[in-house]
């Protein structure tokens, strides 16, 4: 049986849509949630689209693309030590993980947020509606999020599988979809933090992206070293889940380009998108193994350095 044979099963159309309809039935609220999300940003790409095309390779669009870029090239370089390393410590892994925790945090906060609430001042003359739309851009993130965490067939290293037909998905192909759960949202806020074409909120954000798919990378691929695999296709995994920050850069950039409005709601939106992550799956996978302390201590220094670099090359 070749590799792919081995990782990837027998996939039946009809098989999946009677598994994912009756997972909705049972999830009614997270499905209702990611339709609005999807119905939500779905009008945000149509409405931005003329705009976006022309300039989709030049101008802001190329500084999008280039960070996703490089966010997908620091995961895979994050990936390489597994040639000669069989492995860390769990406490090591947990503070690498914390460290990446913190800059999300930081990021969504000094890059994200605070731009969105600026952003939205400026537009809207008020305090209370700039505030009132980076709520809603926060919610629209949560809820898109949660739809995809709740139906994608992924596996979390200590709780096990979960997500429609997980059951009958390789388990490489499972811990593929639970990374790019998570690099989708940093791609995603690249993208955006260039939309608005201020290298201020970019590249603080993108730097501090790339920098924590370092250590995220090489979590990765030891985790999938630990089940087997050679290292070598260790790293190719790895580096096909960092493809999909270039992708959400760009749709990142198409959903916050096209209109003025829309800068501070994407940047909202993949600020809830990230905390998301952050607090739902993050720090739980940190914490799960009496690590704690050592955790939050790399979150902290992770925290510090963004707040760092925002102020640095902000």
């Amino acid at each position: 049986m070749s590799k792919l044979n081995q990782i990837v099963s027998p996939l039946n159309v009809q098989v999946w849509f009677n598994l994912l309809k009756s997972h909705m039935m049972q999830h009614r609220l997270s499905a209702i949630g990611l339709v609005i999300a999807v119905i939500s940003l779905s009008t945000l790409w149509l409405h931005n689209l003329t705009t976006v095309i022309p300039s989709i390779l030049g101008g802001s669009a190329k500084w999008a693309l280039l960070a996703g870029l490089a966010g997908f090239a620091a995961t895979t370089i994050g990936a390489l030590p597994v040639l000669i390393v069989k492995g860390i410590s769990q406490r090591l892994e947990d503070s690498m993980l914390g460290f990446a925790a913190g800059m999300m945090l930081a990021a969504s906060v000094f890059s994200l947020i605070i731009p969105a609430l600026d952003a939205g001042q400026e537009i809207f003359l008020s305090r209370f509606t700039a505030s009132l739309v980076v709520v809603v851009g926060l919610g629209l993130g949560v809820l898109l999020m949660l739809g995809l965490d709740e139906f994608t067939p992924h596996e979390h290293d200590k709780t096990g599988p979960c997500g429609p037909g997980h059951e009958r998905c390789g388990k490489v192909w499972l811990f593929v979809f639970a990374i790019a759960i998570h690099n989708l949202p940093e791609g995603m806020a690249m993208g955006v933090s260039f939309a608005n074409g201020d290298m201020q909120v970019g590249l603080p954000l993108s730097t501090a992206i790339a920098i924590q798919d370092i250590p995220e990378g090489l979590a990765v691929a030891l985790s999938l070293s630990a089940v087997g695999m050679r290292p070598l296709y260790a790293i190719g995994i790895t580096a096909l889940t960092g493809l999909l920050e270039p992708l959400g850069a760009i749709l990142g950039f198409a959903l916050s380009s096209g209109t003025i409005w829309t800068y501070p709601v994407g940047l909202a939106l993949a600020a809830g998108a990230m905390l998301f992550v952050v607090s739902h799956e993050v720090i739980p996978e940190t914490h799960r193994n009496g690590h704690q302390t050592t955790a939050t201590i790399g979150l902290m220094i992770g925290f510090a350095l963004m707040m760092v670099l925002d102020t640095t090359l902000g």
